[in-house]
């Protein structure tokens, strides 16, 4: 708790200032232009607070890959966000750190963050932009503070051409750095996919898969809705309560005793890529996830609605439609966002 009341302290520093305050410089560069699907939600990232620019976007990406935004100069954000499984920690149940330090939740993709209105595994942060301050602070991630990653940054001529190129001086500061990850992380966008092609015709899904999508929306799209697959809420899903990492989901910054064990509904997209799944990873299979759903859901007097229905726990499914379900969710695999050069380090 002592953590997450540290990290919201640094968002609140960094948030109570005016935009008056805050010198991004003159932008010289040009626009950087998502493509964005006609049947996408509005982008919900603030563009009028940081512009995207392409010396912006590229700025950001450089970071993201950058070792010098830890302690020890060893851990990058992309080492727990791996492109080739759509920016996650693929084979960990919960994020390796600095000095081999194991956090307490399983690391979210980055994909489509443009489009969404919370953060975190309990949507503590609202502000994509301020988002890193939490792995970039936290002890068991990256463990370290801005003016010492300043100091390291500020000392690289390299670092302060590509901050004038992106701000219009080589000034580094804080605002900065999170403006640059925030432009680049919006940039990462999962547009084409399998489904994707079929929902602009240009593809069409097989028997087995146009039956699970089918039974997709009946049994799942209550909360993985529309064409992100997340309705953004938080609910209690019946998991039992790990011991071992003491994560209460919402409940950490609510301290309200309902939402314990609520945690924010993920997006689907990518989700053959993105293993373990759940908060803290507890399943490495889509299998046993829905195994889980089917028949592994512990009544709670806080569980979703959504799982008690007609008398019973859970979401009752066969094996044969568990199967057409997650050929289903297989399509929503996107090849071309896992391999997108424009992502990629080098």
């Amino acid at each position: 708790m002592n953590k997450i009341i540290t990290i919201i302290f640094s968002l609140f520093i960094l948030l109570s200032c005016n935009d008056d305050d805050i010198d991004y410089g003159q932008i010289v560069d040009e626009p950087y232009q998502l493509e964005i699907p006609s049947y996408f939600p509005k982008i919900t990232f603030d563009t009028d607070k940081y512009p995207l620019t392409k010396n912006g976007v590229q700025l950001g990406k450089k970071l993201f890959y950058e070792g010098r935004l830890s302690r020890n100069n060893t851990i990058s954000c992309a080492f727990c966000h791996i492109q080739e499984n759509a920016f996650t920690h693929h084979g960990h149940p919960v994020s390796h750190g600095i000095d081999d330090r194991l956090g307490i939740r399983n690391a979210p993709p980055i994909q489509n963050l443009a489009f969404l209105n919370r953060f975190m595994w309990d949507g503590v942060i609202h502000d994509l932009a301020q988002q890193p301050i939490s792995p970039i602070t936290a002890e068991e991630e990256m463990d370290t503070t801005f003016p010492e990653i300043i100091k390291k940054l500020s000392s690289d001529s390299s670092y302060r051409k590509m901050f004038k190129n992106a701000f219009g001086d080589d000034k580094i500061d804080a605002n900065r750095i999170l403006s640059a990850l925030g432009q680049f992380m919006a940039s990462v966008v999962s547009k084409d996919s399998k489904y994707d092609q079929y929902l602009r015709k240009e593809a069409d899904l097989n028997e087995t898969e146009k039956k699970g999508l089918q039974l997709f929306q009946q049994k799942c799209s209550n909360c993985h809705k529309g064409t992100l697959f997340t309705d953004e809420s938080f609910r209690n899903t019946g998991m039992y309560y790990n011991k071992q990492y003491k994560d209460g989901g919402l409940y950490r910054v609510t301290l309200d005793s309902t939402d314990f064990m609520k945690f924010r509904v993920p997006s689907l997209r990518n989700i053959e890529m993105t293993k373990p799944y759940m908060h803290d990873g507890r399943f490495y299979s889509l299998e046993a996830v829905l195994n889980f759903y089917s028949e592994g859901v512990q009544n709670d007097k806080y569980l979703d609605s959504q799982l008690k229905q007609n008398n019973r726990i859970g979401i009752p499914m066969t094996e044969e439609e568990k199967k057409a379900i997650i050929s289903f969710l297989k399509t929503l695999t996107d090849y071309s966002f896992i391999n997108n050069p424009a992502y990629a380090e080098f």
